[in-house]
């Protein structure tokens, strides 16, 4: 699933300068609408984008996940799940996404009819622009569309849901590898929550979603007494904070 840019922003942060042509050939993405883009990428900053994703169950029942990503950084803020996207329930999905005074300048949404009076009263309450795209147009709201894409491909298509509760508790371990350590061409190989880069130490991989994906990082034995204690017991250095096995045998063990 991962394609050669993806690999070589896992080098890059794992410390290898290689160039990607080394990985493969490069090609250049086309480009779209010049002046919807042009728009996107002024405002990036001060722009959120809304979309719906329908999710069969195993008994074929129909859940929606509702997805809220930041321009910026390519960041999943929000999402939540029901079986019923009613106008109300949005409104208050948006409300809980964007607390006090956090709330995005623009919205970019479809024109779903999900997205009611009482969805467009909150925005237009919290301040919010509201920028519904042209019909038929879902290239106009690209980056939701792209991680609805991304979602399915590195995930949904490859997990059977059994119903709400097990949809909210995938997409939570997905939402925290995707924001944490996924990388994005358009960060320049960066996640959005931002990755250090590390030089020194043993690389290690720690599983998400059940090895579906992989957290890959550097650690380094904290000092000469290291070989002296216990395998199960080893203070392990981990991105700077000091972490034992045990810990992250556990958090493998719940989390992986």
């Amino acid at each position: 699933m991962w394609g050669a840019p993806r690999i070589h922003g896992e080098l890059l942060k794992l410390g290898f300068e290689v160039a990607e042509s080394t990985v493969s050939k490069y090609m250049i993405r086309r480009r779209g609408s010049q002046s919807w883009r042009t728009f996107l990428r002024n405002h990036a900053d001060a722009i959120a984008a809304v979309d719906l994703c329908v999710v069969p169950t195993i008994t074929f029942e129909r859940l929606f996940a509702f997805l809220v990503v930041g321009h910026g950084r390519r960041q999943l803020v929000w999402f939540a799940v029901t079986r019923n996207p009613s106008a109300e329930w949005l409104a208050q999905q948006i409300a809980e996404a964007f607390p006090w005074n956090t709330a995005p300048t623009y919205l970019v949404r479809d024109n779903d009819r999900a997205y009611g009076q009482a969805f467009q009263r909150r925005i237009r309450a919290m301040g919010i622009r509201d920028r519904p795209i042209s019909p038929r147009s879902p290239w106009q709201n690209p980056y939701a569309e792209r991680l609805i894409g991304s979602l399915r491909r590195e995930c949904l298509d490859h997990v059977l849901i059994v119903g709400e509760r097990h949809l909210r508790r995938i997409l939570a371990l997905y939402s925290s590898y995707y924001n944490e350590s996924r990388t994005h061409l358009a960060l320049e190989k960066d996640a959005p929550l931002q990755r250090a880069i590390q030089r020194c130490g043993a690389i290690i991989r720690t599983p998400v979603l059940s090895g579906l994906h992989h957290r890959y990082a550097r650690i380094r034995f904290s000092g000469t007494t290291a070989g002296l204690l216990k395998p199960s017991r080893r203070s392990l250095v981990v991105s700077g904070a000091i972490a034992s096995e045990t810990e992250t045998f556990f958090y493998r063990r719940s989390f992986g």
